[in-house]
């Protein structure tokens, strides 16, 4: 099984397997049609407190990451995509940030893979 993220704005690959949106709000701009989206799993995303919170800034990722990784370890939406990813032999994780590396899917996939 692999478990990769990918921006939801980038275009839908077969190679992509499952695509799953990891994002409390849906993307701007973008159709649903052209999202190309399996599963919108937005109870997995961080809790609009701590995306508030967080505001996407750099300087408070890692503070961010210890949050989000105290969120997900009571969030039952987990077992979802555990069982999502254990259904399907490639999924993507998708995202709508900006930024490859200051987002939260990140932090969830070495979540699900640890």
């Amino acid at each position: 099984m692999t478990v990769q993220i990918k921006r939801v704005y980038e275009t839908p690959d077969p190679l992509d397997g499952y695509r799953v949106l990891v994002d409390r709000l849906w993307p701007r701009g973008l159709s649903k049609e052209h999202a190309d989206v399996d599963l919108w799993l937005k109870d997995v995303a961080p809790s609009p407190d701590l995306r508030t919170w967080w505001d996407h800034d750099p300087d408070r990722m890692e503070q961010f990451a210890t949050r989000y990784r105290d969120e997900l370890e009571l969030n039952p939406a987990v077992a979802q995509l555990r069982e999502v990813i254990a259904a399907h032999p490639v999924v993507s994780l998708l995202y709508g940030a900006h930024d490859p590396t200051v987002n939260h899917a990140r932090i969830l996939l070495a979540w699900v893979e640890r």
